[in-house]
């Protein structure tokens, strides 16, 4: 055969954020503030869980919607953190991660044609994800006098006949940008009004630095539109257990239900169980880890401060987003330099969309003590620069 690929699959770029990952892996001395990964081990009774199922030899298949003693623990935790309620036996699915429930979910709701608003900078998966569905990406470029939230006025103008599904990625990766209720208020009477879906992706909730993260599905009106993405990755320290989760109605959980017994069969059984764990008495271990993480924060933008280097206050998520535009370099070619002449790892901040030109991604989510080597690094690097010009 000639041409064996699909040329959908062919022109999708690969993320960019493993490229200087995999480099630094390779770089003796190098240090990576580029994956965002929680330097935390999982808390150790949540491990123990996992041990626990796997000696007592509970390592069969779940159900393909997952574990029904975790779907019940879910809706537990979304009641009491975002006051809303779902029925645990037809409105919740456990995925292999959020980035499968952000897959399947757009395949179940999206025909050919359709168009899904993203807004950018943004999680990599999105775009292409829609893409692989059918669908067209519609891309609201995010402004940094915004904190890059999304507006109503935005959302207005990139709306059309053929929308589907806004994607509402916050708290934000890469930016750590947050919606607070009164900015989400304002873009659910725009959803109603279109009649679309939002799918909110909602992975960094427990990481808020504010106030209390407000879920969009939380609003009068929403709950039946929204399929809300949540996961125990990043507040629980389980990269490596790949479980998430996803809660709407019951006909768009029915069908990505369908898509996942057929691709996936169920999620990892071990994972349900310690996930079970998590929610029940996890609760003190994620404010631990949050406490860390704004610890983190507040150095790097100090940091950032007194190196003369501008960024917006980030309240979510474990990124700082600042801008390097003064330098006259793109974010790749920054981050590039920056790596080889001082071997740190950032991400270039068009990793995640065009809007994100100008700018580099820096997770926090490593030790402090990298951190404050990492940040005498870019100042040294910075002084060269300004030197130059």
């Amino acid at each position: 055969m000639t041409k064996p690929l699909s040329k959908l699959v062919e022109e999708i770029k690969p993320s960019g954020i493993r490229k200087f990952f995999d480099i630094v892996s390779e770089m003796k001395d190098a240090i990576s503030l580029g994956v965002g990964e929680p330097d935390f081990d999982t808390p150790w009774h949540i491990r123990d869980e996992g041990i626990y199922a796997l000696e007592k030899g509970k390592t069969f298949y779940t159900s393909n919607a997952g574990l029904k003693e975790l779907r019940e623990e879910i809706c537990k935790y979304l009641k009491r953190t975002q006051n809303i309620e779902y029925n645990p036996l037809n409105e919740v699915i456990i995925t292999v991660g959020g980035s499968e429930a952000i897959d399947i979910g757009l395949r179940a709701i999206v025909n050919s044609g359709d168009e899904v608003i993203i807004p950018q900078p943004a999680y990599v998966s999105y775009e292409p994800c829609a893409l692989l569905a059918g669908a067209k990406p519609v891309i609201i470029n995010l402004k940094a006098e915004n904190e890059f939230r999304l507006t109503a006025e935005e959302l207005e103008n990139a709306i059309t006949d053929k929308t589907k599904v806004l994607i509402l990625p916050f708290p934000n990766n890469p930016t750590g940008a947050i919606m607070e209720r009164k900015d989400l208020e304002k873009i659910a009477k725009i959803v109603i009004k279109h009649d679309i879906y939002v799918m909110s992706d909602e992975i960094y909730s427990e990481l808020t630095y504010k106030d209390k993260h407000v879920s969009i599905a939380s609003i009068e009106g929403m709950q039946e539109r929204t399929i809300l993405i949540n996961g125990f990755s990043k507040a629980y320290a389980m990269t490596g257990w790949r479980l998430g989760y996803a809660c709407g109605p019951e006909k768009i959980i029915k069908q990505m239900t369908k898509i996942h017994q057929f691709a996936i069969m169920c999620a990892p059984t071990t994972s349900q169980y310690a996930a079970v764990e998590a929610l029940r008495n996890g609760d003190d271990d994620v404010k631990e880890m949050r406490n860390a993480y704004n610890q983190r924060r507040r150095f790097l933008l100090n940091a950032f401060k007194e190196m003369n280097l501008e960024c917006f206050e980030p309240y979510g998520a474990f990124y700082v987003f600042p801008c390097i535009e003064e330098f006259g370099m793109t974010s790749e070619e920054f981050a590039t330099k920056f790596l080889e002449e001082e071997k740190v790892a950032a991400v270039p901040g068009n990793a995640f969309g065009d809007s994100g030109e100008g700018y580099l991604r820096i997770s926090y989510a490593y030790s402090l003590d990298n951190l404050k080597i990492a940040m005498e690094r870019l100042k040294r690097f910075v002084e060269k620069l300004r030197n130059k010009s």
